[in-house]
């Protein structure tokens, strides 16, 4: 695996960089496990422990990749709770597995659990809304 480096901006103060407590909250919150962001960030899973253990600084690259990925998914999140609020029954479909979730949107990189975490997220914001797994024949609408 090439692994891309991840270096700290010029002028980043010290205190700013992300703490293992604040890279594991965010990982979780946005439905990732350490296998999955390795893959994302192109490190070894092995690194991504480490860095959560607090055995190696993270760098800030990661701490801006990771912030960049908490955007992307609040935006993703807020254009889907804009379109459901409009709709009299709102429901979302959701995967059970990453080769699922792949199979209807190959576009999408994350792991099935980021869109489980998603639609969580989407649920606390859009009142009654029904979930379910989509199935092979309701997987092209689903979200």
């Amino acid at each position: 695996m090439t692994s891309p480096i991840y270096t700290d901006p010029p002028g980043m103060p010290e205190d700013e960089r992300m703490t293992d407590a604040e890279l594991r909250v965010v990982r979780e919150y946005l439905g990732f496990t350490p296998e999955a962001l390795a893959d994302h960030l192109k490190v070894s899973a092995r690194t991504v422990r480490h860095w959560e253990a607090g055995k190696y600084a993270i760098p800030d690259g990661v701490r801006l990749e990771m912030e960049d990925l908490e955007a992307r998914t609040a935006a993703f999140i807020s254009g889907v709770v804009s379109k459901l609020l409009d709709i009299p029954d709102p429901g979302v479909f959701t995967y059970r597995t990453d080769d699922e979730y792949h199979a209807a949107h190959p576009e999408i990189p994350f792991p099935a659990s980021w869109h489980r975490a998603v639609v969580a997220r989407i649920a606390q914001d859009v009142p009654g809304l029904a979930i379910a797994y989509a199935q092979p024949d309701n997987a092209e609408a689903a979200l």
